[in-house]
């Protein structure tokens, strides 16, 4: 697809442009309303497909739990292998889209992947994500920043404290939570290992504050989020913070979401997952 297209639909999910002013741009790019329709088709979400980890799998214990947060009681999706054995913990965080049936599947993967997963619900203050991803964007922009950032550490501190999870706990974030993930790195005294698919950076100036070790994946096409790359480097070298990162070549923002046909790249988000496996496992265990 053209990329002027994707970056559009990127500034537009992204920035508070209204969705008149979208397809108005949008029509012109594609040369008719009918085109635009057809293209948005494909732009959006797409949830019939998103569980390549049924709900039902016989080797996890899925379901939903809640804890105290800043803004009171956080909704989590959780999943978690059927044994015994005490087990690392990882926080999921979820796009600007609000925990989805796309988040619930990747707290799934971690999952199976041998960890106790839990994926907060940040729009639980307000009454939970919407089916309408468009609303749940809107919603997301009405939180509040201190409070919300207050509930993701809540949520490690809630999985440090469980009797079935040891004390090493990690987060993994996703656009608008790739984010929040290098803001707990920086805010969470419990957190073990931060993994920021293609979030916006910690500001420089709290980096010195880091403790936990970090796992950065970008898409290479994504420059609005990679401006932000070369301050935020030279910051975790000066302070000689534990980090690995990851530049995905010509890919774009939310590569790894299997969900959106225009933007998922399956070698990269298959690699990056993998890797995101491999950090956990090294550092979690």
């Amino acid at each position: 697809m053209n990329q002027e297209i994707i970056n559009l639909f990127d500034k537009y999910t992204h920035e508070s442009m209204p969705r008149k002013q979208f397809l108005k741009k949008l029509t012109i790019l594609t040369g008719s309303a009918l085109a635009a329709t057809s293209v948005l088709s494909l732009l959006e979400t797409n949830y019939v497909h998103a569980a390549t980890i049924p709900e039902t799998t016989s080797d996890l214990n899925t379901g939903y739990v809640e804890y105290e947060g800043a803004s009171g009681n956080i909704k989590a999706y959780m999943a978690s292998p059927l044994t015994r054995n005490i087990k690392p913990a990882v926080l999921v965080i979820h796009e600007n889209r609000g925990l989805n049936p796309h988040i619930e599947d990747v707290t799934r993967r971690a999952a199976k992947a041998g960890f106790y997963a839990i994926a907060p619900d940040a729009l639980s203050p307000l009454g939970g994500t919407p089916d309408d991803s468009n609303k749940a964007r809107e919603m997301i922009r009405q939180l509040d920043a201190t409070k919300t950032l207050g509930d993701f550490v809540a949520g490690v501190d809630h999985l440090k404290g469980l009797d079935e999870t040891t004390e090493s706990v990690g987060c993994v974030g996703f656009c608008w939570g790739g984010g929040m993930a290098n803001r707990l790195a920086v805010h969470s005294a419990n957190l073990t290992a931060a993994v920021a698919f293609y979030g916006r950076q910690a500001a420089v100036e709290d980096v010195p504050k880091i403790k936990a070790s970090l796992l950065l994946n970008y898409a290479g096409l994504d420059t609005r989020i990679n401006a932000g790359i070369p301050d935020y480097e030279d910051a975790l070298k000066k302070n000689k913070i534990d980090y690995q990162l990851y530049i995905y070549d010509n890919v774009n923002h939310a590569f790894h979401n299997d969900t959106s046909e225009t933007r998922y790249n399956k070698e990269a988000a298959t690699l990056a997952w993998q890797r995101t496996i491999d950090f956990f496992n090294e550092k979690l265990r």
